[in-house]
């Protein structure tokens, strides 16, 4: 009996795919667990698989196409005796998918799943030389054949042709290429217009002495890294910080639905983190409760997940509000943009040496610009500047995140 492959439930607020790459073509032999399609969605990559074995009928979708979920992606037909391979039952030996032989497919080609082909080029990893827990070598299979000490940097190739460019033109004349946006790029597009639109926004300014917290972090930073197992950084000041400053500000902790104020007595913090497909930001849950090293163990984990592409829809649900540290790029001041519906977001921004009166004198210390941009419907400029105030005070004078705490 024929089953329809559908596109799955996608998370929180994700109601539509794209068709990124058919994993098997029509006509394939597929044991159940097999990823059949790649689908790209506005946060993460994922793979459908057979949930049985049989036969990949038609495909009702091609790649580039947008699928919303519930729709079928293909059918998945009743094998003929003989075509899908069934391995013999050993009792008390749980049964093995059988790698099937794909006509036309390379060994690689048949094992290895899109994440762990692109991890493989990441961590310049031969695929075939690595052992697959499963049927298939996964992300999971490479990163740990790459866990050893890394081998000798192979000798450079020669630099490939980009695609799309014509041959070396004479001097003066001009080339473009074109390609077509992800998935998550289109989204990020258009959720930024959204919030320009939707929103009165606007942007308030401070600026902060650095000297307290970077001389805390010098004395404590062995001790820390001793007892925690890692060192600790400066954003986990600024989410303890911006903890303090909402419960003192509760409307900044808030967002609108229709004409109703929703104030979230939970702190679930994103963390806006650059990724190789565009921004994601993963949430730090009740960060109130974490303590500075389960949030520098939080965020440290959210980056290397971004970079090598393991973060789950579950780690980028919701948030109540969200930090962004244009400084690590080198921003020395910046506007950012709210992530709705949330009604404020914090801009942390490049720390550098400025000349300042302090007591009358004239000295050097270590300033960074911080910058709220908040949803004026609901939070005053009042509130937004008393809330840089606030977060400006705990920076300079960290003892006063502990007694307020």
């Amino acid at each position: 009996m024929a089953t329809n492959i559908v596109v799955p439930e996608l998370g929180e607020s994700i109601v539509e795919a794209r068709v990124a790459k058919w994993l098997k073509k029509q006509g394939d032999a597929v044991v159940a667990g097999d990823a059949l399609v790649e689908l790209e969605t506005e946060k993460i990559d994922l793979e459908v698989s057979a949930d049985r074995a049989g036969v990949l009928g038609e495909l009702k979708h091609q790649e580039g196409a947008d699928v919303k979920v519930g729709e079928v992606l293909a059918v998945l037909e009743d094998a003929l005796a003989g075509t899908v391979p069934e391995v013999p039952k050993v009792p008390g030996v749980p049964s093995v998918p059988t790698v099937l032989e794909v006509p036309g497919a390379s060994a690689t080609e048949r094992k290895a799943t899109p994440a762990a082909k692109n991890a493989a080029k990441v961590h310049d990893v031969k695929l075939e030389s690595v052992e697959a827990a499963g049927s298939r070598v996964t992300k999971q299979d490479v990163l740990k054949a790459s866990a050893p000490a890394p081998a000798a940097p192979a000798p450079k190739a020669p630099v490939a042709p980009v695609a799309r460019l014509a041959p070396v033109a004479p001097q003066g004349s001009r080339t473009e290429t074109r390609e077509r946006m992800s998935k998550r790029r289109e989204t990020i597009a258009r959720r930024l217009v959204e919030a320009q639109r939707t929103a009165a926004m606007l942007t308030t300014f401070n600026e902060v002495d650095m000297s307290a917290l970077m001389a805390l972090r010098e004395r404590r930073k062995d001790a820390f890294l001793k007892k925690h197992g890692v060192g600790v950084g400066i954003a986990s000041f600024f989410v303890q910080a911006a903890i303090g400053a909402l419960k003192a500000f509760p409307q900044i902790n808030a967002e609108i639905q229709g004409d109703e104020i929703v104030t979230k007595h939970y702190y679930d913090i994103g963390m806006a983190v650059g990724a190789e497909g565009g921004l994601v930001v993963p949430v730090l849950r009740d960060a109130d409760r974490m303590g500075f090293a389960g949030i520098e163990l939080g965020i440290r984990d959210f980056a290397a997940r971004a970079k090598n592409g393991t973060l789950t829809l579950e780690d980028l649900k919701g948030g109540t509000f969200t930090i962004t540290n244009g400084g690590v790029f080198g921003s020395l001041m910046s506007t950012p943009i709210i992530n709705p519906p949330q009604v404020g977001i914090l801009g942390l921004h490049k720390i550098a040496d400025r000349v300042v009166p302090v007591n009358g004198q004239v000295v050097i210390r270590p300033m960074m610009y911080l910058a709220l941009s908040y949803d004026h419907r609901l939070v005053d400029g009042r509130e937004a500047v008393q809330f840089l105030v606030k977060i400006k005070e705990y920076i300079e004078d960290p003892a006063w995140m502990l007694l307020d705490a």
